[in-house]
């Protein structure tokens, strides 16, 4: 049986039980000047604006001149977030007329500089903040927000902000931006999204004393205590919003990331972008590199700088894709190395091998110089993540480029700043040969008199579509699989014209119409897999889901009225005729 389809656009509010200057004042129903005369009257507003009507082409205008005014991305951060707070459509619709121009202000790397002066620029209160003395009554915090029909939250513990490290309660920019690319990029509704920030403290110093930090002055919760908490936490939000809402882990530190996903992963409808969607997006982007070098994924040896969550998270995926593809899982494990703090990953070295990563350890001898050990292994992929600005030199370029005729070098250290390399370097040292991918946006770069357009490893391309695709099937959980089914997804979207111009990510232009085509395939599996409870299964994926988005235009607030039918031409007797004699008692 098919389902069919009629959804209610916009926020569940209802616009004609609100009059005044409540129109303006709520973010979901303010239009400004675009609202019409005939609105104004109805609603009571006439007179709370100027005489002139704006359409919300003309307003888009305004607020494109208004923000080009600004130089500075931290004042154009501050704009945007001022303009959602007044018109939460105009917002959205802004940020949709032009991705690729706004997404770096309003995410990475704009969104990093945000944080670290959260204090200074913090207006108006977004989200929730749950503290660890909140512990006991998490369920009564959770039931203060007002919207009940909440499908997504995202929330941290602000100990590993991007990375640029413990940034507390400073965090909240995360999950705040990250939800807004929800709306924007997948069309999720935004009441349906909630930002959510665990205070239990901070270790960062400059921080604590800070006279404009928010959150708790104290240095961070840990063990039982701190795993009691994310216990409640996770317990209240699914008896507050339902067993299938979508709880996605934000920039939790490598101590707590990965264990508390394999805790969760299970039980709950649950992933980490961090290490699932940078896994994703990478391991997309090796999908596309394949059409470059002209090699397969079990025919790289593949060198990873960094060996914490995102590290592991992107290794495994690399491991599921060449099991997939007819490898041995041990046979494909023997192709990843990885080198971290204590030097490569090895069974022998002084400080052991980490445990989330184990199975990557090799039985060789221990180094520390990793420059020696690109000499050495000659991997062909070199992918960092190490937040070490600068990691990939021009020795280790030059090594890469003497390792491969095409060697893949991926920088995904965020923000810009915490780039392994360039993507100038990385040209200029390779002879313009490298396929070369970066975590934070780079200007296009020339070699030679040619020009490559680098490709980004965003997480935007992945996790906007899993979030879709997971809550209209309401899936109750999330398998590792999906995330291969989105990078497979995302990599067919490179064109050929992408590769010649050096890029294996479409443009971001194409992003929502990727994050649609992810949420697809998502919304299949949950369905092929037995997880989905949303029923009767859609006949149409697409349409289905393209009829759940949220609606950027403006709507009518003048209310709907209908007529009854004339009534037949019945002749109707004299009350007093038909009624004649009658004796009523009272």
């Amino acid at each position: 049986m098919c389902r069919n389809f009629t959804e209610v656009t916009g926020d569940m509010i209802c616009p004609n039980m609100v009059r005044g200057i409540d129109h303006l004042r709520d973010p979901r129903l303010n239009k400004g000047l675009a609202f019409t005369l005939e609105e104004r009257q109805t609603l009571g507003i006439q007179g709370l604006l100027a005489a002139e009507y704006k359409t919300q082409e003309e307003q888009l205008n305004i607020c494109q001149i208004s923000l080009d005014r600004y130089k500075d991305s931290l004042n154009k951060f501050i704009y945007l977030m001022e303009l959602q707070d007044m018109n939460e459509k105009l917002f959205f619709s802004l940020l949709s007329k032009n991705v690729e121009k706004y997404l770096p202000i309003v995410y990475t790397p704009t969104v990093g500089l945000a944080c670290q002066r959260f204090g200074l620029i913090y207006r108006k209160p977004r989200g929730l903040f749950v503290t660890i003395y909140d512990k006991g009554h998490i369920l009564n915090i959770l039931n203060n927000w007002p919207e009940h029909n909440v499908r997504a939250i995202v929330f941290t513990d602000g100990e590993r902000i991007l990375g640029l490290g413990d940034l507390g309660a400073y965090g909240m920019g995360i999950p705040v931006g990250k939800l807004a690319l929800y709306t924007v990029l997948a069309g999720i509704k935004p009441h349906q999204c909630l930002p959510i920030t665990l205070d239990v403290g901070t270790d960062n110093k400059d921080l604590l004393e800070d006279p404009l930090y928010i959150g708790l002055r104290q240095k961070r919760v840990r063990g039982k205590e701190y795993d009691d908490f994310i216990d409640e936490f996770m317990k209240a939000a699914i008896e507050r919003f339902g067993p299938n809402t979508l709880l996605q882990f934000e920039d939790f530190a490598l101590v707590n990331a990965t264990r508390l996903l394999e805790k969760y992963r299970d039980e709950y409808c649950t992933f980490n972008d961090d290490i699932q969607g940078t896994a994703s997006v990478a391991v997309a982007g090796l999908f596309a590199a394949t059409r470059i070098t002209k090699r397969k994924m079990n025919e790289n040896i593949y060198m990873f700088l960094g060996a914490g969550s995102a590290a592991t998270g992107i290794a495994n995926l690399i491991v599921a894709a060449m099991v997939e593809e007819g490898v041995n899982m041990d046979d494909a494990r023997k192709l990843i190395y990885m080198f971290d703090v204590d030097g490569l990953l090895t069974n022998s070295r002084q400080n052991g091998v980490p445990d989330h990563a184990k199975h990557f350890g090799k039985d060789i001898e221990p180094e520390k110089n990793f420059e020696k050990c690109v000499a050495t292994i000659k991997p062909t992929c070199l992918i960092g993540c190490s937040t070490v600005g600068g990691a990939f030199n021009e020795n280790i370029l030059k090594q890469m480029a003497r390792n491969a005729e095409r060697p893949v070098i991926f920088a995904l250290s965020n923000p810009t700043s915490k780039a392994e390399c360039t993507a100038q370097a990385a040209y200029d040292h390779t002879e313009g040969r490298c396929v070369f991918a970066s975590g934070s946006p780079f200007p296009p770069v020339k070699y030679k008199d040619k020009e490559y357009h680098t490709g980004q490893g965003n997480n935007s391309y992945i996790f906007p579509g899993i979030a879709l695709g997971v809550i209209v099937s309401r899936s109750r959980r999330i398998p590792e699989s999906m995330f291969l089914t989105a990078a497979r997804t995302l990599a067919n979207f490179v064109s050929e014209g992408d590769l010649a111009l050096g890029r294996i990510y479409p443009p971001l232009s194409d992003v929502k119409n990727v994050s649609l085509n992810i949420a697809v395939e998502v919304a299949k599996q949950a369905y092929s897999k037995e997880l989905a409870t949303a029923f009767p299964k859609p006949c149409d994926f697409k349409s289905y889901i393209q009829n759940h988005t949220y609606n950027l235009q403006y709507d009518s607030y003048i209310p709907k009225f209908f007529k009854y039918p004339k009534s037949p031409n019945i002749k109707v007797k004299p009350v007093q005729d038909a009624y004649k004699g009658l004796v009523l008692f009272f």
